[in-house]
């Protein structure tokens, strides 16, 4: 791999989009290694990456059905394992966003031998958390397919269509987590405060409830949510075989654009600071 000083200070646009090109096979690498390396030595390894999905879903699926009785309402099904299919759907997408910018704060503090003695892209780090987590994510996204089948729905092409919606939130989730791998640095608490943003996120999104149970004069709070969009195309396009508003879309795409060059444009400006902090 060929590492150029000079490039890797670069905050420009340009630069945020070759650096993760010029380190792909190296980004692959580290991908496989962060997945495999998660399930070393158990004896279920890679398998489960597939029951964990599973088994939540199978939870999600008793407690909401069976013991509350949950019905999503106009657009959900009433059968038990209906409202659990819409609401892992929700799940399956804030847990991408949430896997990430927990890890971030911590990703240049146990990485330190990246920093102080190897010559390496350090800017890369936050796009190999994401690819491990969007590994889980498609696994977790067969799981529901699976569901789906039994459940007796259709499987609807617009199912393909999932990538390309899940693209602006991991656009702004690599901006959040170059962000946050860097304060993470030089304000270790940040790891705390990240957890509960993450976790207010989850029940300010349609998550659990549809976005018209929530009160009209509240219901900006879960507009403002990055995840909610997603969320309320995923759910159109897989379970019920919507095209997605490609206005509202291509706007999303455009912020979040904007939003992971400022978090790389950040990471960048105050990198050279990681050395003398750890």
């Amino acid at each position: 791999m060929s590492w150029n000083p000079h490039q890797s200070s670069s905050a420009s646009l340009l630069e945020m989009i070759a650096s993760q090109w010029r380190n792909r096979h190296l980004i692959g690498q580290m991908i496989i290694r962060d997945v495999t390396g998660r399930y070393k030595g158990s004896a279920m390894g890679l398998a489960w990456s597939f029951l964990n999905p599973l088994f939540m879903l199978a939870v999600y699926t008793f407690v909401f059905s069976v013991v509350f009785k949950a019905r999503w309402g106009g657009n959900g099904d009433d059968s038990k394992i209906g409202f659990a299919i819409v609401l892992f759907v929700g799940m399956i997408v804030h847990g991408l966003f949430a896997e990430c910018v927990n890890r971030s704060p911590s990703l240049i503090v146990h990485n330190t031998n990246y920093v102080k003695r190897v010559v390496f892209p350090l800017e890369i780090l936050p796009m190999i958390a994401l690819g491990s987590a969007a590994f889980h994510t498609l696994v977790s996204l067969f799981v529901l397919m699976g569901a789906l089948v039994i459940n007796g729905d259709s499987l609807h092409w617009q199912i393909l269509l999932a990538p390309v919606l899940m693209l602006p939130l991991a656009l702004a989730t690599l901006g959040f987590s170059w962000f946050l791998a860097s304060l993470g640095v030089f304000l270790r608490d940040i790891g705390q405060l990240t957890m509960i943003i993450t976790t207010a996120l989850l029940f300010l999104a349609p998550v659990f409830f549809p976005l018209s149970a929530m009160p009209e004069k509240y219901r900006i709070l879960m507009h403002l949510n990055p995840l909610t969009l997603v969320i309320e195309q995923m759910r159109g396009a897989i379970i019920w075989g919507r095209m997605p508003d490609w206005t509202q879309y291509s706007v999303y795409l455009g912020a979040s654009v904007l939003l992971a060059w400022a978090g790389f444009w950040w990471f960048q400006r105050t990198r050279k600071g990681f050395a003398d902090v750890i």
